[in-house]
């Protein structure tokens, strides 16, 4: 069995965590990691770290040990999944903090392997820590594995969602 280790990203993982999303061959977003795309990518990804709302993961396989003063595996391993974790205050239902999970995507070659489930359980026990009374998601409609596997977690589908470019 693979060893993975669930940590917070830092800003030498974006280049791998674009990469993850560029492998999604559903989602249809067009991320590439090119020199026109970067300053956009970087100035986000500032962003995110410096959020006290905002928490970035990423998965890493067969990682040896963690540097907890930089936040970086040492001695290999692989980054093969990540996603985002959003806290959110709200007024309704008598002032309880929601938790968001997005950008969830494991490299497609390693999906099927128990990673998005340690996502998953990852995120829920991050959301519980911060108070959140609620961990939402939502996942693109064509993506029907992944609306039975968040259902076999205990998800249930519960609005419609929208969405409006701008």
């Amino acid at each position: 069995m693979t060893s993975l280790m669930i940590r917070r990203a830092v800003f030498g993982d974006l280049e791998h965590i674009v990469r993850i999303y560029m492998a999604d061959d559903m989602g249809g977003h067009g991320d590439s990691w090119d020199e026109s795309r970067r300053p956009g990518y970087e100035r986000t990804m500032r962003a995110i770290l410096a959020s006290p709302v905002n928490r970035l993961y990423v998965v890493v396989a067969d990682a040896e040990t963690l540097d907890t003063t930089r936040g970086l595996t040492t001695g290999g391993g692989e980054t093969v999944g990540t996603f985002q974790l959003t806290l959110t205050p709200g007024l309704v239902g008598g002032g309880r903090t929601r938790a968001t999970m997005e950008s969830v995507h494991v490299r497609p070659e390693r999906r099927g392997g128990g990673i998005g489930a340690r996502m998953v359980a990852h995120a829920i026990d991050e959301a519980r820590a911060a108070g959140a009374a609620t961990l939402q998601l939502t996942s693109n409609k064509k993506r029907l594995a992944a609306h039975r596997f968040y259902e076999r977690l205990g998800f249930a589908k519960s609005h419609e969602g929208f969405k409006l470019t701008l």
